[in-house]
């Protein structure tokens, strides 16, 4: 059906730059679990439930041996206000690049709201295993009861 990584395949390697001006890959992540979770933009209802959500279940991720990781295309001075707006300790990227890891998941795609067709986030949710093979992916993701949702699949054995 589609050539898109999937459960089953190594998660793409590709670069995302931090809010200090640095960069992360997902085998930065290698050893453990990373659940690396796409949101459409910063500073939205959606989206701000949803950063605040992993950041109130951090400590349990992090006694479950999985980093978190929220990424979207925003600039890495907006993650920086966003994070300070709203008390986030869940660690930010942004993948601003064209051809970047969205891209290369299929999640940055065109999108339809009120008859305007833009390019957009499919919000996306990834778990990845310790050997950076995806485990499980939550695609088109409803916000609510989500983060906890992902602490039980990070969980599991």
């Amino acid at each position: 059906m589609s050539d898109l990584p999937d459960v089953g395949d190594p998660m793409p390697d590709l670069p995302l730059e931090t809010p200090d001006g640095g960069t992360v890959k997902p085998s930065g992540y290698r050893g453990q679990r990373l659940v690396i979770f796409f949101y459409p933009k910063d500073d939205t209802p959606g989206c701000t439930i949803e950063a605040k959500d992993f950041t109130a279940l951090k400590a349990e991720f992090d006694r479950a041996g999985a980093a978190l990781l929220g990424v979207s295309k925003d600039s890495p001075q907006k993650h920086q206000r966003f994070i300070a707006k709203h008390g986030l300790t869940v660690p930010l990227a942004s993948d601003a690049a064209d051809g970047g890891l969205s891209d290369a998941l299929g999640i940055w795609t065109e999108k339809q709201n009120y008859g305007r067709t833009y390019l957009g986030m499919v919000r996306t949710t990834y778990l990845v295993g310790a050997d950076g093979v995806i485990e499980r992916v939550w695609r088109k993701v409803r916000v609510k009861g989500h983060a906890a949702e992902v602490l039980a699949a990070a969980t599991a054995p």
